[in-house]
Protein backbone atom coordinates (compact mmCIF):
# COMPACT_ATOMS: atom_id res chain seq x y z
CA UNK A 1 0.00 0.00 0.00
CA UNK A 2 2.76 2.45 0.77
CA UNK A 3 5.13 3.56 3.42
CA UNK A 4 3.54 4.49 6.70
CA UNK A 5 5.21 7.27 8.65
CA UNK A 6 6.73 6.29 11.93
CA UNK A 7 4.75 7.16 15.03
CA UNK A 8 6.30 9.61 17.46
CA UNK A 9 6.93 8.69 21.04
CA UNK A 10 4.73 11.55 22.12
CA UNK A 11 1.01 11.02 22.19
CA UNK A 12 -1.05 12.72 19.53
CA UNK A 13 1.73 13.14 17.05
CA UNK A 14 1.82 11.57 13.62
CA UNK A 15 5.42 10.42 13.47
CA UNK A 16 8.98 11.03 14.36
CA UNK A 17 9.11 14.18 12.24
CA UNK A 18 6.59 16.76 11.14
CA UNK A 19 5.63 17.10 7.51
CA UNK A 20 7.26 19.88 5.60
CA UNK A 21 4.03 21.92 5.33
CA UNK A 22 3.72 21.87 9.13
CA UNK A 23 6.98 23.79 9.50
CA UNK A 24 5.38 27.03 8.16
CA UNK A 25 3.69 29.57 10.40
CA UNK A 26 0.02 29.27 11.18
CA UNK A 27 -2.21 30.55 8.38
CA UNK A 28 0.17 29.64 5.56
CA UNK A 29 -1.35 26.93 3.36
CA UNK A 30 1.19 26.76 0.57
CA UNK A 31 4.82 27.59 0.23
CA UNK A 32 5.62 30.55 -1.96
CA UNK A 33 8.28 29.86 -4.47
CA UNK A 34 11.47 31.75 -4.09
CA UNK A 35 13.47 32.88 -7.07
CA UNK A 36 16.87 31.36 -7.12
CA UNK A 37 19.51 33.32 -5.35
CA UNK A 38 17.13 35.70 -3.50
CA UNK A 39 15.99 34.14 -0.23
CA UNK A 40 12.72 35.41 1.18
CA UNK A 41 11.67 37.18 -2.02
CA UNK A 42 8.48 35.64 -3.45
CA UNK A 43 8.13 35.01 -7.11
CA UNK A 44 5.78 37.47 -8.85
CA UNK A 45 3.94 34.74 -10.62
CA UNK A 46 3.02 32.57 -7.61
CA UNK A 47 0.87 33.34 -4.61
CA UNK A 48 0.37 36.66 -2.81
CA UNK A 49 2.73 38.86 -0.92
CA UNK A 50 4.14 40.76 -3.90
CA UNK A 51 4.24 44.58 -3.86
CA UNK A 52 1.91 46.70 -5.99
CA UNK A 53 3.28 47.70 -9.38
CA UNK A 54 4.88 51.09 -9.45
CA UNK A 55 2.92 53.89 -11.05
CA UNK A 56 4.35 55.12 -14.28
CA UNK A 57 6.32 58.34 -13.96
CA UNK A 58 4.16 60.04 -16.65
CA UNK A 59 0.73 58.78 -17.66
CA UNK A 60 -2.61 59.96 -18.94
CA UNK A 61 -3.85 60.79 -15.44
CA UNK A 62 -0.95 63.10 -14.66
CA UNK A 63 -1.09 64.65 -18.11
CA UNK A 64 -4.78 65.49 -17.72
CA UNK A 65 -4.20 66.87 -14.23
CA UNK A 66 -1.42 69.08 -15.54
CA UNK A 67 -3.58 70.37 -18.40
CA UNK A 68 -6.47 71.28 -16.09
CA UNK A 69 -4.10 73.00 -13.67
CA UNK A 70 -2.55 74.96 -16.52
CA UNK A 71 -5.99 76.00 -17.80
CA UNK A 72 -7.09 77.25 -14.38
CA UNK A 73 -3.82 79.07 -13.85
CA UNK A 74 -4.08 80.68 -17.29
CA UNK A 75 -7.44 82.21 -16.39
CA UNK A 76 -6.00 83.78 -13.25
CA UNK A 77 -2.96 85.03 -15.15
CA UNK A 78 -5.17 86.64 -17.81
CA UNK A 79 -7.32 88.38 -15.18
CA UNK A 80 -4.22 89.64 -13.38
CA UNK A 81 -2.69 90.82 -16.68
CA UNK A 82 -5.86 92.76 -17.56
CA UNK A 83 -5.89 94.42 -14.14
CA UNK A 84 -2.20 95.34 -14.39
CA UNK A 85 -2.68 96.78 -17.89
CA UNK A 86 -5.67 98.89 -16.84
CA UNK A 87 -3.90 100.21 -13.75
CA UNK A 88 -0.71 101.05 -15.65
CA UNK A 89 -2.58 102.95 -18.37
CA UNK A 90 -4.98 104.71 -15.98
CA UNK A 91 -2.49 106.06 -13.42
CA UNK A 92 -1.00 108.87 -15.63
CA UNK A 93 -4.46 110.19 -16.51
CA UNK A 94 -5.62 110.02 -12.89
CA UNK A 95 -2.56 112.01 -11.81
CA UNK A 96 -3.24 114.67 -14.45
CA UNK A 97 -6.93 114.98 -13.50
CA UNK A 98 -7.70 118.31 -11.82
CA UNK A 99 -11.08 117.23 -10.38
CA UNK A 100 -12.26 114.44 -8.13
CA UNK A 101 -12.45 111.23 -10.14
CA UNK A 102 -15.24 109.84 -7.95
CA UNK A 103 -17.58 112.83 -7.60
CA UNK A 104 -17.08 115.10 -10.64
CA UNK A 105 -19.99 114.79 -13.09
CA UNK A 106 -18.31 116.14 -16.22
CA UNK A 107 -16.07 114.50 -18.81
CA UNK A 108 -13.42 116.82 -20.27
CA UNK A 109 -10.19 114.79 -20.36
CA UNK A 110 -8.97 116.59 -23.52
CA UNK A 111 -8.97 120.02 -21.84
CA UNK A 112 -5.96 121.63 -20.28
CA UNK A 113 -6.01 120.88 -17.40
CA UNK A 114 -8.08 117.69 -17.88
CA UNK A 115 -11.26 117.30 -15.84
CA UNK A 116 -13.26 114.08 -15.68
CA UNK A 117 -15.15 111.99 -13.17
CA UNK A 118 -16.79 108.60 -12.95
CA UNK A 119 -19.73 109.56 -10.71
CA UNK A 120 -22.40 110.19 -13.35
CA UNK A 121 -21.25 107.29 -15.52
CA UNK A 122 -21.26 104.80 -12.66
CA UNK A 123 -24.67 106.06 -11.54
CA UNK A 124 -26.16 105.62 -15.02
CA UNK A 125 -24.60 102.17 -15.37
CA UNK A 126 -26.01 100.89 -12.09
CA UNK A 127 -29.42 102.56 -12.50
CA UNK A 128 -30.06 101.23 -16.01
CA UNK A 129 -28.93 97.73 -15.01
CA UNK A 130 -31.13 97.63 -11.92
CA UNK A 131 -34.16 98.86 -13.88
CA UNK A 132 -33.49 96.20 -16.51
CA UNK A 133 -33.42 93.48 -13.85
CA UNK A 134 -36.58 94.87 -12.25
CA UNK A 135 -38.40 94.41 -15.56
CA UNK A 136 -36.74 91.20 -16.74
CA UNK A 137 -36.55 89.00 -13.62
CA UNK A 138 -40.33 88.58 -12.92
CA UNK A 139 -40.97 87.77 -16.59
CA UNK A 140 -37.99 85.40 -16.74
CA UNK A 141 -39.06 83.50 -13.60
CA UNK A 142 -42.61 83.18 -14.89
CA UNK A 143 -41.39 81.79 -18.21
CA UNK A 144 -38.97 79.42 -16.46
CA UNK A 145 -41.68 78.05 -14.17
CA UNK A 146 -44.08 77.58 -17.09
CA UNK A 147 -41.49 75.77 -19.20
CA UNK A 148 -40.36 73.50 -16.34
CA UNK A 149 -43.62 72.64 -14.54
CA UNK A 150 -46.66 73.65 -16.58
CA UNK A 151 -46.02 73.37 -20.32
CA UNK A 152 -46.08 69.99 -22.10
CA UNK A 153 -42.59 68.64 -22.68
CA UNK A 154 -42.53 69.21 -26.44
CA UNK A 155 -43.96 72.71 -26.18
CA UNK A 156 -41.59 73.55 -23.33
CA UNK A 157 -38.55 72.40 -25.29
CA UNK A 158 -39.61 74.36 -28.37
CA UNK A 159 -40.31 77.57 -26.46
CA UNK A 160 -37.08 77.18 -24.48
CA UNK A 161 -35.13 76.88 -27.71
CA UNK A 162 -36.73 80.05 -29.08
CA UNK A 163 -35.95 81.99 -25.92
CA UNK A 164 -32.35 80.79 -26.00
CA UNK A 165 -32.08 82.18 -29.54
CA UNK A 166 -32.47 85.70 -28.11
CA UNK A 167 -29.03 85.33 -26.55
CA UNK A 168 -27.55 84.83 -30.04
CA UNK A 169 -28.87 88.14 -31.41
CA UNK A 170 -26.02 90.70 -31.67
CA UNK A 171 -26.12 93.71 -29.37
CA UNK A 172 -26.05 96.17 -32.27
CA UNK A 173 -29.31 94.68 -33.56
CA UNK A 174 -31.01 95.32 -30.23
CA UNK A 175 -29.57 98.84 -30.16
CA UNK A 176 -30.73 99.75 -33.67
CA UNK A 177 -34.17 98.25 -33.02
CA UNK A 178 -34.51 100.18 -29.78
CA UNK A 179 -33.37 103.47 -31.30
CA UNK A 180 -35.34 103.37 -34.56
CA UNK A 181 -38.51 101.41 -33.75
CA UNK A 182 -38.96 101.35 -29.99
CA UNK A 183 -38.10 104.94 -29.08
CA UNK A 184 -41.50 106.40 -29.95
CA UNK A 185 -43.57 103.81 -28.01
CA UNK A 186 -41.32 104.38 -24.98
CA UNK A 187 -41.73 108.16 -25.37
CA UNK A 188 -45.52 107.73 -25.38
CA UNK A 189 -45.24 105.51 -22.30
CA UNK A 190 -43.07 108.13 -20.62
CA UNK A 191 -45.69 110.81 -21.21
CA UNK A 192 -48.40 108.54 -19.79
CA UNK A 193 -46.32 107.71 -16.71
CA UNK A 194 -45.60 111.38 -16.09
CA UNK A 195 -49.27 112.29 -16.47
CA UNK A 196 -50.53 109.76 -13.93
CA UNK A 197 -47.48 109.17 -11.73
CA UNK A 198 -45.58 112.43 -12.05
CA UNK A 199 -45.60 112.84 -8.27
CA UNK A 200 -42.99 110.04 -8.13
CA UNK A 201 -39.49 111.52 -8.61
CA UNK A 202 -38.38 108.95 -11.18
CA UNK A 203 -41.31 109.84 -13.49
CA UNK A 204 -40.46 113.49 -14.04
CA UNK A 205 -41.10 115.76 -16.98
CA UNK A 206 -39.58 115.51 -20.45
CA UNK A 207 -38.38 116.04 -23.06
CA UNK A 208 -38.77 112.35 -23.84
CA UNK A 209 -36.57 110.39 -26.20
CA UNK A 210 -33.32 108.48 -25.71
CA UNK A 211 -33.51 107.98 -21.96
CA UNK A 212 -32.59 105.64 -19.15
CA UNK A 213 -36.01 104.00 -19.52
CA UNK A 214 -35.43 103.21 -23.20
CA UNK A 215 -31.99 101.77 -22.49
CA UNK A 216 -33.33 99.75 -19.56
CA UNK A 217 -36.11 98.21 -21.68
CA UNK A 218 -33.58 97.13 -24.32
CA UNK A 219 -31.29 95.75 -21.59
CA UNK A 220 -34.21 93.84 -20.05
CA UNK A 221 -34.87 92.07 -23.35
CA UNK A 222 -31.17 91.21 -23.65
CA UNK A 223 -30.94 89.87 -20.07
CA UNK A 224 -34.18 87.87 -20.33
CA UNK A 225 -32.79 84.71 -22.03
CA UNK A 226 -29.88 84.42 -19.55
CA UNK A 227 -32.05 84.53 -16.43
CA UNK A 228 -34.73 82.34 -18.03
CA UNK A 229 -32.37 79.56 -19.14
CA UNK A 230 -30.50 79.28 -15.84
CA UNK A 231 -33.68 79.47 -13.74
CA UNK A 232 -35.38 76.82 -15.88
CA UNK A 233 -32.50 74.39 -15.37
CA UNK A 234 -32.51 75.06 -11.62
CA UNK A 235 -36.26 74.44 -11.34
CA UNK A 236 -35.94 71.19 -13.30
CA UNK A 237 -33.38 69.90 -10.80
CA UNK A 238 -35.83 70.03 -7.90
CA UNK A 239 -36.04 66.49 -6.41
CA UNK A 240 -39.15 64.69 -7.59
CA UNK A 241 -39.71 63.37 -4.08
CA UNK A 242 -40.15 66.92 -2.77
CA UNK A 243 -42.74 67.74 -5.42
CA UNK A 244 -44.65 64.47 -4.96
CA UNK A 245 -44.63 64.90 -1.18
CA UNK A 246 -46.20 68.35 -1.49
CA UNK A 247 -48.85 67.08 -3.89
CA UNK A 248 -49.55 64.06 -1.67
CA UNK A 249 -50.28 66.40 1.24
CA UNK A 250 -53.00 68.07 -0.81
CA UNK A 251 -51.09 71.06 -2.20
CA UNK A 252 -52.16 72.59 -5.49
CA UNK A 253 -49.70 72.98 -8.35
CA UNK A 254 -48.89 76.57 -7.34
CA UNK A 255 -48.56 75.62 -3.66
CA UNK A 256 -46.19 72.83 -4.66
CA UNK A 257 -44.11 75.31 -6.66
CA UNK A 258 -44.12 77.82 -3.81
CA UNK A 259 -43.18 75.34 -1.07
CA UNK A 260 -40.93 72.84 -2.90
CA UNK A 261 -39.55 74.33 -6.13
CA UNK A 262 -38.83 77.97 -5.26
CA UNK A 263 -37.06 77.32 -1.91
CA UNK A 264 -34.85 74.65 -3.46
CA UNK A 265 -33.93 76.80 -6.46
CA UNK A 266 -33.46 80.10 -4.60
CA UNK A 267 -29.61 80.05 -4.66
CA UNK A 268 -29.60 79.24 -8.36
CA UNK A 269 -32.13 81.94 -9.16
CA UNK A 270 -30.08 84.51 -7.24
CA UNK A 271 -26.97 83.42 -9.13
CA UNK A 272 -28.84 83.72 -12.45
CA UNK A 273 -29.95 87.23 -11.55
CA UNK A 274 -26.40 88.18 -10.60
CA UNK A 275 -25.06 86.86 -13.90
CA UNK A 276 -27.75 88.81 -15.72
CA UNK A 277 -26.67 91.89 -13.79
CA UNK A 278 -23.09 91.35 -14.92
CA UNK A 279 -24.32 91.11 -18.52
CA UNK A 280 -26.26 94.36 -18.18
CA UNK A 281 -23.39 96.23 -16.54
CA UNK A 282 -21.01 95.45 -19.38
CA UNK A 283 -23.36 96.17 -22.30
CA UNK A 284 -21.89 98.72 -24.71
CA UNK A 285 -23.37 99.14 -28.19
CA UNK A 286 -27.04 98.85 -27.26
CA UNK A 287 -26.76 101.55 -24.62
CA UNK A 288 -24.55 103.73 -26.82
CA UNK A 289 -27.40 103.80 -29.36
CA UNK A 290 -30.27 104.29 -26.90
CA UNK A 291 -28.95 106.66 -24.21
CA UNK A 292 -28.64 110.42 -24.50
CA UNK A 293 -24.91 110.71 -23.58
CA UNK A 294 -25.26 113.27 -20.80
CA UNK A 295 -23.14 113.57 -17.67
CA UNK A 296 -25.50 114.25 -14.78
CA UNK A 297 -26.83 112.34 -11.80
CA UNK A 298 -30.62 112.39 -12.08
CA UNK A 299 -33.27 109.96 -10.87
CA UNK A 300 -35.65 111.01 -13.65
CA UNK A 301 -35.58 107.94 -15.90
CA UNK A 302 -38.02 109.42 -18.44
CA UNK A 303 -36.08 112.51 -19.47
CA UNK A 304 -33.71 112.33 -22.42
CA UNK A 305 -30.17 111.74 -21.27
CA UNK A 306 -28.25 109.23 -19.22
CA UNK A 307 -24.98 107.48 -19.88
CA UNK A 308 -22.98 104.43 -18.83
CA UNK A 309 -19.33 103.55 -18.53
CA UNK A 310 -19.27 101.14 -21.46
CA UNK A 311 -21.33 103.41 -23.72
CA UNK A 312 -19.10 106.38 -22.91
CA UNK A 313 -15.99 104.40 -23.86
CA UNK A 314 -17.55 103.49 -27.22
CA UNK A 315 -18.65 107.07 -27.95
CA UNK A 316 -15.51 108.94 -26.80
CA UNK A 317 -12.60 106.69 -27.69
CA UNK A 318 -12.16 107.91 -31.27
CA UNK A 319 -11.81 111.58 -30.31
CA UNK A 320 -9.68 111.08 -27.18
CA UNK A 321 -6.05 112.14 -26.89
CA UNK A 322 -3.49 110.35 -24.72
CA UNK A 323 -4.96 111.66 -21.49
CA UNK A 324 -8.47 111.02 -22.75
CA UNK A 325 -7.67 107.42 -23.55
CA UNK A 326 -6.12 107.03 -20.12
CA UNK A 327 -9.30 108.46 -18.59
CA UNK A 328 -11.45 106.01 -20.54
CA UNK A 329 -9.22 103.16 -19.42
CA UNK A 330 -9.59 104.37 -15.83
CA UNK A 331 -13.37 104.19 -16.21
CA UNK A 332 -12.96 100.73 -17.70
CA UNK A 333 -10.99 99.74 -14.63
CA UNK A 334 -13.95 100.74 -12.45
CA UNK A 335 -16.31 98.73 -14.66
CA UNK A 336 -13.91 95.77 -14.54
CA UNK A 337 -13.93 95.88 -10.74
CA UNK A 338 -17.74 96.10 -10.60
CA UNK A 339 -18.32 93.17 -12.96
CA UNK A 340 -15.64 91.09 -11.22
CA UNK A 341 -17.33 91.62 -7.86
CA UNK A 342 -20.72 90.73 -9.34
CA UNK A 343 -19.45 87.48 -10.88
CA UNK A 344 -17.54 86.45 -7.75
CA UNK A 345 -20.68 87.02 -5.72
CA UNK A 346 -22.68 84.90 -8.16
CA UNK A 347 -20.21 82.01 -7.90
CA UNK A 348 -20.20 82.25 -4.12
CA UNK A 349 -23.99 81.97 -4.07
CA UNK A 350 -23.87 78.93 -6.34
CA UNK A 351 -21.43 77.12 -4.05
CA UNK A 352 -23.44 77.81 -0.93
CA UNK A 353 -25.46 74.64 -1.47
CA UNK A 354 -23.58 71.46 -2.32
CA UNK A 355 -26.53 69.70 -3.89
CA UNK A 356 -27.03 72.51 -6.40
CA UNK A 357 -23.36 72.50 -7.30
CA UNK A 358 -23.25 68.73 -7.80
CA UNK A 359 -26.39 68.69 -9.93
CA UNK A 360 -25.14 71.59 -12.05
CA UNK A 361 -21.78 69.88 -12.59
Amino acid sequence: MGDTPHRSAHAGTGGTRVATSHEWPAGASARVAEPSGIPGMPDNGLGGGGGLPRARAFGAERAFRGLTLAAGTTVLVVIAAIAIFLIAKAVPALRANSESFWTFEGWFPNDDPPKFGIGALAFGTVLSSLLALLMAVPVALGIALYLSHYAPRRLGNALGFLIDLLAAVPSVVFGLWGRDYFAQPVADLSAWLNHYFGWIPIFGEGPYGNSILLGSVVLAIMVLPIVTSLSREVFRQTPTANEEAALALGATRWEMVRTAVLPYGRPGVIAAVMLGLGRALGETIALALTLGSTYAISFNVLQSGGNSIAANIANRFAEANDTGRGALIASGLVLFAITLIVNITARAIIYRRREFTESAA
